[in-house]
Order: structure tokens, then sequence, then C-alpha cells
């Protein structure tokens, strides 16, 4: 692992120097809290853990756009809605890119006289309802963010001690999919911090299931565990599985501001962690690495395509955070391409594993439903190289041939069991559909 930093608690949205230098230390801290919060974690304490299986809402992995990456809490209405009518107008919605999330920053510092949320009256003038109906009458779907502590990374109100009466407001407004963060859950004495967090996170859960209406949840749990050695970590994924459909396993992705080095060196790191994952995850229970960055200033065609490609083997979210109307023709081709999103959208649901690997590139096999295997050839150094491997070490089954196709370009070959990718860029990869050919 590199340096301790951290998925999202970090964030301080004064500079993005302040975003970038937080550190840790607000994962394990202790948060002061009000008396009704703390006598909340205590009964939490006492509680068995009871919450039922969360149901398969996502049996393939969700695809969208999110703000934050981009915009951070630079958000209003009009932010939003221009970025679903991109979605609509690029054909990106029609590809898959159909669920819009909200993220931090949303609401009002203070809640409601009821206790109830209260979106931020000069960013979203018609309210949160009016958001989700403007999102479904275009045929999209309406995320949002909240967060099981006390308090949301942003510092807004958090959900701890207002699971049930978020829920049902978050269901009222016609929300369908949440995602969860978890800055700033208390520490009460004599708990530790995997039990805290498992029973916030159940509780979510089961509040969300209370409210009848199917929501798609996204836990942030595994993220907080990143750095706590991976058998906690392993097993914080393993109950998110059960608690929801797809989990933020470590770091945030890098934001729009950030340098050009800055965002390549983050997609890679958050492969390399994601890759190692491959055991954890299920069909219907998705790891995500984090948002797509095509389209965001600095990163080349090679870059991007790598993003993409590497996210779809892994059957990651695909989840867009940049400015949709701004997108440029090489990036909405990087996004919508058919065939890459089918291979990250295969009904097999299985995420794909590293055959080959050195300092230099790495190789990817993916299982698809129809007995093909996704290669991936990823030259992660700084000049052109030709990487290959073998059907055989991409586990096809014997064959006289092969047929690939490369899912960029378009072009096929046969092979007689080499897979090889000739003078791959810097950064770049390249992304097969291999079908062994009987005759």
């Amino acid at each position: 692992m590199s340096h301790r930093q951290v998925p999202r608690t970090g964030r301080t949205f004064a500079a993005l120097t302040a975003v970038t230098a937080c550190t840790a230390g607000l994962l394990s801290a202790t948060v002061p809290a009000s008396a009704d919060a703390v006598a909340d974690a205590h009964r939490i304490a006492a509680r068995p853990r009871t919450a039922p299986a969360y149901p398969n809402l996502a049996p393939t992995p969700p695809m969208g756009w999110n703000n934050w990456s981009y915009y951070l809490c630079n958000i209003n209405e009009k932010v939003i809605l221009d970025n679903a009518r991109g979605l609509v107008r690029t054909g990106l919605a029609d590809k898959g890119y159909d669920t819009v999330t909200v993220d931090d920053c949303w609401m009002a510092k203070q809640r409601g006289p009821q206790g109830e949320l209260v979106p931020d009256k000069e960013k979203f003038p018609h309210g949160m309802a009016y958001i989700g109906r403007e999102l479904h009458r275009m045929g999209l779907k309406f995320g949002i963010y909240e967060d099981v502590g006390t308090l949301t990374c942003g510092k807004y109100p958090g959900s701890y001690g207002h699971f049930k009466e978020d829920a049902r407001q978050f269901a009222r407004w016609g929300v369908d999919y949440l995602k969860a963060d978890g800055c700033n859950v208390p520490r009460p004495a004599g708990r530790t911090k995997e039990q805290i967090y498992r029973d916030v996170y159940e509780q979510q859960s089961r509040a969300l299931l209370d409210t009848g209406r199917p929501i798609t949840f996204s836990v942030s749990a595994p993220a907080y565990f990143q750095y706590d050695g991976d058998r906690l970590w392993h097993q914080v994924i393993d109950w998110s599985a059960k608690v929801g459909n797809l989990w933020r396993g470590g770091r945030d992705i890098a934001l729009e501001q950030q340098s050009p080095a800055t965002k390549w060196s983050s997609i890679v790191y958050n492969f390399r962690y994601n890759a190692g994952l491959a055991k954890l995850q299920r069909p219907g229970r998705w790891n995500d690495p984090d948002f797509l960055l095509a389209g965001d200033s600095g990163l080349n065609r090679h870059e991007m395509q790598s993003q993409m490609s590497l996210w779809a083997m892994m059957a990651a979210p695909l989840i867009s955070s940049t400015n949709v109307g701004a997108l440029s023709p090489q990036a909405r081709g990087v996004l919508g391409n058919r065939e890459i999103i089918d291979i990250d959208q295969d009904p097999l649901g299985e995420q794909g594993k590293v055959v080959e690997q050195n300092d230099g590139f790495t190789v990817m096999s993916k299982r698809l439903e129809n007995g093909d295997r996704a290669v991936a050839l990823f030259n992660s150094g700084a000049a052109p190289r030709t990487v290959a491997t073998t059907a055989q070490a991409a586990g096809l089954p014997a064959a006289p041939s092969y047929w690939l196709r490369d899912l960029v370009s378009g072009r096929g070959e046969h092979s007689d069991g080499n897979i090889v990718a000739r003078e791959v860029p810097a950064h770049g990869t390249v992304l097969y559909r291999v079908a062994a050919r009987r005759s």
C-alpha cells in the first residue's frame, strides 16, 4: 500500500489542497455527537445482527453519473439536470448510463422542525422530489448521497439516529439509489470500529427495506478499512455484500482539479487494489473502484480507454463523473463503446482475474456467459511495448484456432493460441473478445 490517504473522509471544501491533505484520522476519531445520538449508539450495541439479506436490485453493475469528482460541492439544480439531459442527448442513457446521483452538499446545514432533511433552497429551489420527477420523466433513475454518521463528509446532517425517517423521506422523493458514506461515525467505548460500522450500515439497510421501495444501496464501509489489514478489510466487504448491492472498496478517484499525472496515478492505484478483490465479488454484489474520468482534462485517449476497459474487465460499476455536456467525441466514444459495456454488463457477472503481471504490464482474463473470454493487455509503462499471453493462460479451452476481436478498433484476426497486442501505447490497453474455434 502507498501512503495512508483516505476515501472521501478527508473531504474539505475550502481548497483542493485541503482535500488532498486530509488523512485517515477522521476514520477512527471520536466525533462529538448529541446526547440522543450517543444514546442511539449504546442501544445499537445491544441489538442482535438480524438485518435480512438485501434484495438483488443490481443484477448487473450499476451505470450512471455522479457529480462528485468533477463538481465537488459546486452543484445545483441546473448542474444536475443539465448533465442528466446530456446523458439522454448523447445516447449514453440508452447505453445504460441511467442513474443520476446527487452527491454531498445538497442539503441545508440544519434539519427542519420535524427533524427532516432539508434541501439547500438556493441550490435546489424546487426541492429533491422535483429532481426525482424530472429524472424519471427523462427515463432516468434518481440517486442521492447521505452518510451513516452524525455528519456527512462535508459537515451536513448525517443519518445517524434518523435512519428510518430519512429512508422514508428518500422513498417519498422517488429515490432509486442511495450512496451511504461513512464519515463522522461516533465511537462509543467498548465497541470496535468494525462492530460500529456494521451496526450502522445494517440499520441503514433495514430502514431502506422497510420503505417498501426498491432502492439500490451503495455501501461505503470497506473504504474505511482499506488500511486496517486485509483480514479485517475483507471481513467488512463480506458483510457489506449482505446489507447492500455494491460497495466502495478504497481510496477515492482523483478530482477534476488535480493534475493529469495525479489522475492517471489514481486510476492505476484503484485498478490495482480492486483487481485483488475478485474473490470477494459475486454476481449482483459488486466491488466499486469509483468513478470513470473519461472527459476530464489532461487524460489522453489511451488513458481514458484503459480505465474504461479495466473497469469493464472487473465488472465494476460504470459511473461517470464529468461534465457530460462538454464531452469530446473521443470521450463519448470511450464511454459509449457498446462492446466494452457488454463486457462489463455480461450476465455471468464475473470479475476478471489477473493472469500475468509485472512492473510494466498486466494481463486480465474474464469468463463470459457464452463461453468466450475477454482478455485485456494493459501497458502501465511510460513507453510503447508488446504485451502477450496465450489462450491457455487466459483460461480458454484447447481448440484448433481462436478468433480475436479488438473491441476498440473493431478489427478481428485468427490466432493459433497466442494473444498478442503489438506496440501498445504507454498507458494503453488492448481489449480482445476471444472465442475458441472448433474447426
